[in-house]
């Protein structure tokens, strides 16, 4: 089954909202057997959203909008469909019974605009929305298919997954689109291409894209309408086979979290773990915190922006700072020693570096790190040229000192 996504705001022409609707609902189509051939955002006109739609079913015959479905005057997606399906509206007792239930809960009453949400085109089956106040709808007839969900992400999501992919998924014909991750970081994409060679031969029918990023390079395996099993099947044995070609560069599938990595390895090893960060000002601790049960393995870390405090603090000396710089080896080196030392951890991961825009030289250009890290008794520094604005280096040059940490506590 084919079908396009039509995200209806014009919020989302002038960027002010990214759709991370239409997003979500081709992964969750996609799982379910539905190829999703088009998507473009239409405003909030009844004129374009009409043409948009209309369209789009005379190529595929199904739509899904998302958005427009509120109160307000600028929510037209409702009345536009029904226009190309020639529905009269319909006042529906059951959806206002069910607005009114739902204000009475938050202890308010509906304003008057909102009986406009329980107004239904002839034909069309309410998909009940038990976490909102706008319902979807689905609408069929001789146009095609059209289904209607609202724009709030949280509503959508859940209206997506308990009433229209259980409607969908007999048209499937039980084949199945499903994607795997194999992720990367600290290798290049051409680099990583090469290591991977002629595998699209090896893994046919399944197909791999590249998907770098700031964190590294994704590799995404995709089975494209195979029944369940041999999807999976088909799936976990090229995942294998990319792994093996990525080596050490490979930390994890799907939403694996580099940092999540590392603190079970810390784990294994029965370490603790410390951080000393300058350019990135503390967004290593942070990434290592964002992950839940953190505490048990990491302690804490020094920000030492300033050379007074890699001195003070860290123990660095001043004349490593004199002789070579803050951005140097031996100082990158002494910053992760001096974590271990200092904050008592097994572990330490350290950063320094130019991130920019200005700071750079001939011989230490904007995007120079150097990332020290230290484990089980031995430590060592090495250094990268990120490229990028100075938020995008930040972020690499985090992630960078996540995989040096691997690395150590690996083979420390």
């Amino acid at each position: 089954m084919n079908l396009e996504l039509r995200p209806i705001g014009t919020e989302l022409l002038l960027g002010f909202t990214t759709d991370t609707n239409a997003a979500e609902s081709a992964r969750v189509l996609s799982a379910a057997g539905v190829r999703v051939v088009r998507r473009a955002s239409v405003g909030d006109n009844a004129d374009d959203i009409r043409d948009a739609v209309s369209a789009a079913l005379d190529r595929t015959g199904a739509v899904l909008t998302t958005g427009g479905l509120g109160p307000t005057r600028d929510d037209v997606t409702k009345r536009a469909v029904a226009e190309l399906f020639g529905a009269p509206f319909a006042f529906d007792a059951t959806v206002w019974a069910d607005l009114v239930e739902r204000f009475t809960r938050l202890g308010r009453t509906p304003p008057p605009s909102n009986r406009s949400q329980a107004e239904v085109p002839r034909g069309a089956t309410v998909l009940r929305n038990r976490w909102g106040t706008a319902p979807g709808l689905w609408l069929e007839g001789e146009p095609g298919l059209v289904i209607m969900l609202p724009g709030v992400p949280g509503e959508m999501r859940k209206l997506l997954d308990h009433e229209v992919v259980p409607r969908l998924a007999g048209r499937a014909g039980g084949l199945v689109v499903r994607s795997r991750l194999v992720r990367t970081t600290a290798i290049a994409e051409s680099a990583l291409a090469e290591r991977m060679g002629e595998i699209e031969r090896e893994i046919a029918p399944l197909t791999l894209a590249y998907l770098p990023g700031p964190d590294g390079v994704d590799l995404r395996l995709s089975a494209w309408r195979l029944p369940p099993a041999e999807a999976e099947r088909r799936l976990d044995a090229a995942a294998a086979v990319l792994r093996g070609r990525a080596g050490e560069h490979a930390y994890g599938g799907d939403d694996a979290d580099l940092a999540a990595v590392v603190l079970d390895a810390a784990r294994d090893r029965h370490l603790t773990i410390a951080t000393a960060e300058s350019c990135t000002g503390g967004l290593v601790g942070g990434r290592l915190t964002a992950i839940a049960g953190s505490s048990e393995i990491y302690l804490g870390g020094a920000v030492c922006y300033a050379d007074a405090l890699k001195t003070g603090l860290l123990g660095v000396e001043p004349s490593l700072l004199q002789a070579h710089g803050a951005v140097s080896e031996p100082v990158a080196l002494a910053m992760a020693l001096g974590a271990v030392e200092r904050l008592g951890a097994g572990a330490a991961v350290s950063v320094t570096g130019i991130a920019g825009p200005g700071g750079g030289s001939a011989e230490k250009p904007v995007g120079t790190v150097w990332i020290g890290a230290a484990a089980g008794g031995r430590a060592e520094a090495r250094h990268a040229i990120l490229s990028g604005d100075r938020q995008e280096i930040r972020a690499r040059a985090a992630q960078l000192a996540l995989y040096r940490l691997l690395g150590a506590l690996r083979t420390g």
